[in-house]
């Protein structure tokens, strides 16, 4: 009897880390977690390899930050900049292009700005500026947050401490429902505001150009810096991100009215 309590006491030690081996942590930015596309292509993943991703939804910069420091096993964000800055100082590795699609500007039905029918996105932001109409920053360090940063610097205005400027603080969908509430212009990525806009007042008032680009990539936290990461598994869920059927499923992705959230774009 006691060896046999023995041995299943081993058993239940067993069973949880053999358990913890098959999965894989995930940061990734909230905008891919908040329009719903991990939730409609991992469980294929999962049923494939038997690999359970635990996803982390974090901004851009903070999904970097877990990575860096070894609380996550592979990162899935949009600041491609910051992520070749990353993997330059090898904290990551086999990084892949994944998919794409682009920023816009939304904002009260009556423009009160006046941004629609421009050109720019730096002379949409001069005017919202000048106008002195309220606009929500996520001020997460999000990729999101960054292109925005990048946007008032191309339009030569400093918002910070401007009594139209709100910082948030919060994802995506939680700031676009603030903005909301503001009757604010925000900058979002397109994904999430299609999944989200029927439950909100804003409408797309800017969008088309080419500096609104956004791409997601994903990569592997290096081994060589963190013992501990799963390495063999991350490696097996970029593998098939980037796959034939991962890029299919990503271009398959559609909202309640048909609209294609992401567009796939591995190399």
């Amino acid at each position: 009897m006691r060896i046999f309590l023995v041995l299943l006491s081993l058993i239940f030690l067993i069973i949880p880390a053999y358990a913890e081996e098959n999965i894989v942590i995930l940061a990734t930015t909230t905008s891919v977690e908040n329009s719903g596309l991990l939730s409609y292509i991992l469980p294929a993943f999962e049923k494939k390899t038997g690999i359970k991703v635990k996803v982390i939804a974090r901004g851009t910069g903070a999904a970097i930050e877990m990575g860096k420091r070894g609380d996550a096993d592979a990162v899935f964000v949009h600041a491609k900049e910051f992520e070749l800055e990353a993997l330059k100082q090898g904290y990551f590795i086999n990084r892949h292009d994944v998919c794409y699609n682009d920023f816009i500007i939304v904002g009260p039905k009556n423009d009160p700005a006046g941004i629609k029918g421009l050109k720019k996105a730096s002379e949409a932001f001069k005017k919202i500026a000048n106008s002195g109409t309220p606009f929500v920053s996520r001020a997460d360090k999000s990729g999101t947050h960054m292109k925005e940063l990048k946007l008032w610097e191309l339009a030569g205005t400093n918002p910070k401490g401007q009594s139209w400027y709100l910082e948030a603080g919060q994802g995506m969908e939680k700031t676009l429902r603030i903005a909301n509430e503001k009757s604010a212009y925000i900058l979002t990525d397109r994904g999430t505001w299609l999944a989200i806009k029927d439950r909100l007042e804003l409408t797309l008032l800017f969008e088309g150009d080419p500096v609104l680009f956004n791409q997601y990539g994903v990569m592997a936290v290096n081994p060589q810096r963190h013992k501990h990461v799963r390495y063999k598994e991350a490696i097996q869920l970029i593998n098939w991100l980037i796959s034939k059927e991962g890029q299919s499923l990503i271009g398959s992705f559609k909202d309640k009215n048909g609209n294609q959230l992401f567009i796939p774009n591995a190399k």
